[in-house]
C-alpha cells in the first residue's frame, strides 16, 4: 500500500502496521518519517527497539532469528533494517519476500532504502513489498517547490515572509532540505510569531558561525586538504557534537555517487548533475570532485560515514571524530587522476 508523507501522522493515529518501507534518500524527510514511526510505536507500547545495517556478508538469518526470539523486557518490539545501497542480494530478496508474506510476531518491521534504481523497483522483493508493507517515497523537493516548502515549515512555527524572502533563503540552501530547517529553526528561535521582515531573515541568515558541517563539505569537495584540517579543528573547538557533522557530509557525498552512477549509464553530466538537484556555481564545484573521486571511493566513504555514526552512537567501538578527520582529509587530498 502506498502511504504519502502527509498521511503518515494521521496513519499513525491508528496504529502501527507490521511493515513499513521508507524508500528515498533526502535525509531530512527520511530522519523525520523515522521519528514519526518511532514516536508512535514508543506511545504504543513498542518499548524495544533493535537496528540493523545490511553490509556486505550481511547474514540474513538474523532477521528470523529475532522473529524466533523472545524479549525479555517487552511484548512489543521495532525492527529498523537498513539497506544502504538498495541492494540485499539472492539472500535477501528472499528474506524481505518471505518477510512481506508472513510478519514477525509482535513485531513492527522498518525497512529503509534509498532512491531506488529501476531493476530494484522491478525485482520480485520490492514487489512483494509494495503488495504487503505500508510504502513511503520520501519525494525530494525541487527547486522551484523550495520556496513554497519553506513558507509552510515558517508557518509552523507561525511566522511569514514575503516571496523575495522565501527565495532568498532557497537560494542560499541550495536546495538542501536539512539547511533550510535549520534556518527555519534559526528564525524562530531568533524572533516572535509574525511577519519577518527581509532585513531581519537576511541578518539572521547571513550571521553564521565561524564554521559548519556545510563549509567542511565544499572543502572536500573543492580537494581543499589545509582548510579541511581548519575546518575539522574549528568545528571541534566549537563543541560541535560528531552526529551533527554525519547528515551534511551525506549531503555532500550521495549526489555525487549518483551523477557518477548517471555518467555510467550515458546520461550528460549537466543533466545529471540537474538530477540530482546540483545548480549554479555548485556545479563546478561537484565537476572538480567528480575528476577526482572514483565511484569506488565514493561507496566507500558512504559505508565509512555509516560506520562513524555507529561509533558516535556508541553502538561501534572507534573515536568518530578521529574517523572523520581521516576520512574528510582523505578525500580532500586525493588528486586528479
Amino acid at each position: 500500500m502506498r502511504l504519502s508523507q502527509a498521511q503518515l501522522a494521521s496513519h499513525l493515529q491508528q496504529g502501527l502496521q507490521p511493515i513499513y518501507v521508507l524508500v528515498g534518500s533526502e535525509p531530512l524527510a527520511q530522519r523525520e518519517c523515522l521519528d514519526a514511526i518511532r514516536a508512535a510505536a514508543n506511545i504504543q507500547g513498542f518499548d524495544e527497539r533493535t537496528s540493523l545495517i545490511v553490509e556486505r556478508n550481511f547474514n540474513w538469518q538474523q532477521i528470523q532469528n529475532f522473529g524466533q526470539s523472545i524479549s525479555l523486557f517487552s511484548s512489543r518490539r521495532l525492527l529498523e533494517l537498513n539497506i544502504p545501497n538498495g541492494k540485499p542480494g539472492v539472500d535477501g530478496s528472499k528474506a524481505l519476500q518471505a518477510l512481506a508474506t508472513k510478519a514477525l510476531p509482535d513485531t513492527s518491521v522498518i525497512i529503509i532504502l534509498p532512491t531506488l534504481e529501476r531493476e530494484a523497483k522491478n525485482s520480485a522483493w520490492f514487489a512483494a513489498l509494495e503488495a504487503h508493507a505500508q510504502v513511503l517515497t520520501i519525494n525530494e523537493v525541487d527547486a522551484a517547490n523550495l520556496p513554497a516548502w519553506i513558507a509552510g515549515r515558517l508557518a509552523q512555527h507561525g511566522q511569514r515572509t514575503s516571496q523575495q524572502t522565501l527565495e532568498f533563503l532557497a537560494h542560499q540552501v541550495e536546495g538542501n532540505l536539512l539547511a533550510a530547517n535549520q534556518e527555519v529553526q534559526k528564525l524562530s528561535l531568533l524572533y516572535p510569531q509574525g511577519e519577518l521582515s527581509d532585513a531581519a531573515v537576511r541578518e539572521a541568515v547571513l550571521n553564521v558561525s565561524r564554521y559548519d558541517a556545510f563549509q567542511l563539505g565544499e572543502a572536500v569537495l573543492a580537494g581543499d586538504a589545509e582548510r579541511t584540517v581548519r575546518i575539522l579543528q574549528g568545528l571541534q573547538d566549537e563543541g560541535e557534537n560528531a552526529v551533527a557533522i554525519m547528515n551534511p557530509l551525506m549531503w555532500v557525498l550521495r549526489p555525487l555517487v549518483r551523477i557518477k552512477q548517471a555518467e555510467m549509464r550515458g546520461t550528460n553530466l549537466t543533466t545529471a548533475m540537474t538530477n540530482a538537484r546540483i545548480y549554479g556555481d555548485r556545479q563546478a564545484l561537484v565537476k572538480r570532485a567528480l575528476s577526482r573521486l572514483s565511484l569506488r571511493q565514493l561507496d566507500a566513504s558512504l559505508q565509512k560515514l555509516a560506520d562513524i555514526d555507529r561509533m558516535a552512537k556508541g553502538v561501534m567501538l572507534g573515536d568518530a571524530w578521529l574517523e572523520i578527520s581521516r576520512l574528510c582529509f582523505g578525500l580532500a587530498k586525493v588528486r586528479g587522476r
